[in-house]
């Protein structure tokens, strides 16, 4: 078995989107071959209504998936399909955008003003690019969770882990999105399959993500000290890619570590993106945008 070692730690970035909403971007609109099958991951979480209830009005996509994952608050969605209908504390809202579709997302806040969440999106490749556009929405309760002997805790939101599947099925990308809480000072080392790329997003609390089986090797001979990095801190918004390897391994900090973390196979296309839209060629690229200006977007019967 061998440890991924982390490529980098990348701190999220302020960011405004929508009609003014602030958020924290961890990755997104730059290259996109390390993240690969996924675009971009915005962290949504905010405790400032005046700076999130502008939200995200009628907007369209095509070519992706948006993820969005609720951890506080609402956030209210209707879209072109005629599909209406809100995702709260817990829920996730998987939307295969495919062939076009025009939707609007608006957060409310929770009691104490809380909005919290995520949206990752994932690249569809060429194939299904313009496959018709669906919406898969869970609620909390359906999102299996395991607990480890060390009280370890795992949400599984899509694919396969420690014997339980997450409800969100039929995805390109097949990806493996867990939401994973380690206690304080516990030491955890997590499969991932070897193909797959994966990067761990913190949220709560702060951790080592380790490059190695203890926490600093002593280096072969040969091999100088400055070449020999010790384990990455990572706290709150801090975002890790890994390489290659089989397992993930993290060492909680002192107040527990949560975090999202997230694989999925590589398309290994290339990538035409502006905006809510990405293809793989300008000229797709270029068509999408003339059809918005047609009224000829849309494809699934509205």
């Amino acid at each position: 078995m061998s440890i991924r070692p982390v490529k980098r730690v990348i701190k999220s970035k302020p960011t405004l989107e929508g009609a003014g909403v602030h958020l924290r971007r961890a990755f997104g609109f730059g290259n996109t071959s390390d993240f690969d099958p996924f675009l971009l991951l915005d962290d949504f979480r905010n405790d400032v209504p005046e700076d999130y209830l502008a939200g995200f009005p009628w907007h369209p996509h095509r070519g992706i998936e948006t993820i969005t994952y609720v951890l506080a608050g609402t956030v209210e969605h209707g879209d072109s399909m005629g599909n209406r209908g809100a995702i709260t504390t817990g829920d996730v809202q998987w939307m295969t955008a495919g062939s076009g579709i025009i939707h609007q997302e608006m957060p409310k806040g929770d009691l104490s003003g809380r909005m919290h969440g995520f949206q990752l999106w994932g690249n569809l490749p060429s194939s299904l690019k313009m496959t018709p556009p669906r919406y898969q929405e869970v609620k909390a309760v359906d999102i299996p969770e395991v607990t480890d002997d060390d009280g370890t805790r795992v949400r599984i939101v899509a694919g396969n882990f420690w014997g339980k599947t997450g409800p969100v099925d039929g995805v390109a990308a097949e990806p493996v999105y867990l939401d994973v809480s380690v206690a304080p000072g516990r030491r955890k080392t997590l499969p991932v399959e070897t193909t797959r790329h994966a990067f761990a997003y913190v949220f709560a609390g702060g951790g080592k993500f380790c490059n190695a089986s203890s926490p600093l090797a002593v280096p072969t001979e040969g091999v100088g000290w400055l070449d020999t990095a010790p384990p990455s801190e990572a706290d709150n918004r801090s975002l890790i890619l890994f390489d290659r390897g089989d397992e993930v391994e993290v060492q909680a900090g002192e107040e527990g570590v949560r975090f999202l973390l997230v694989s999925g196979k590589p398309l290994e296309e290339p990538v035409a993106w502006y905006g809510p839209i990405v293809m793989n060629t300008q000229q797709e690229l270029q068509q999408a945008f003339e059809e918005l200006e047609k009224g000829t977007f849309l494809k699934a019967a509205s």
